[in-house]
């Protein structure tokens, strides 16, 4: 597994903005884009800003979305290669299969706290697809697929369901008794909340 130096809090203040991967410490006062905003990594911080380049601004669009994803970068241009190949707009469909990446599927039906703990999870096969174990976190679900935690597994500390400011995409049926999260749909693009543009993507890889 690829290790990065950065820590997570030092990437969201890069991308200037939160991008979750900290789980309730984001939604924390302990959060460092809530002490200091999103002020950039490093001694110089806003001082060496600079006016990007069209160039640039596409690579942090994509950068940005790598990140919050938790996705590598060979993962993510064949992502951008299958879309491109599906009937409909090409940033649309890059969305959608991302979006129902089993770590995200994890993670927004409130069985994790974050993508990083999903993927965790996964791999050590907490998690049930149809009731059946499965370690790859880059699975794509399916309509009707059904994800639930192994019964034999003692993580219930990982659980969002319970929060009172727990959402969870109208896409997910998301049964809290059971903790289970059936796919219901496919994902709806107004329901997005990553702040990621897609165009910029598209923009980067078209080059």
């Amino acid at each position: 597994m690829r290790i990065t130096l950065d820590t997570k809090c030092r990437l969201c203040r890069a991308e200037g903005s939160k991008l979750f991967l900290k789980g309730i410490r984001c939604s924390s006062s302990k959060c460092p884009i809530e002490k200091k905003g999103a002020v950039p990594p490093g001694m110089h911080g806003l001082k060496r800003a600079k006016k990007p380049t069209d160039y640039g601004i596409q690579l942090r669009a994509k950068q940005k979305a790598k990140r919050y994803y938790g996705v590598q970068e060979n993962q993510f241009r064949n992502y951008y290669l299958k879309a491109k190949k599906l009937k409909g707009l090409v940033g649309d469909n890059l969305i959608s299969m991302i979006e129902t990446r089993l770590d995200n599927v994890v993670y927004l039906g409130g069985l994790s706290q974050s993508r990083t703990q999903a993927r965790q999870l996964i791999s050590h096969k907490h998690i049930l697809v149809n009731g059946k174990p499965l370690n790859i976190s880059s699975y794509l679900v399916k309509i009707g697929d059904v994800i639930t935690l192994n019964k034999d597994s003692k993580v219930k500390d990982t659980l969002r369901t319970g929060d009172k400011d727990f959402r969870h995409p109208s896409w997910l049926d998301v049964n809290k008794q059971s903790q289970s999260i059936k796919i219901t749909s496919n994902p709806i693009l107004d329901e997005i909340v990553s702040g990621v543009d897609v165009n910029l993507i598209i923009e980067y890889y078209s080059r």
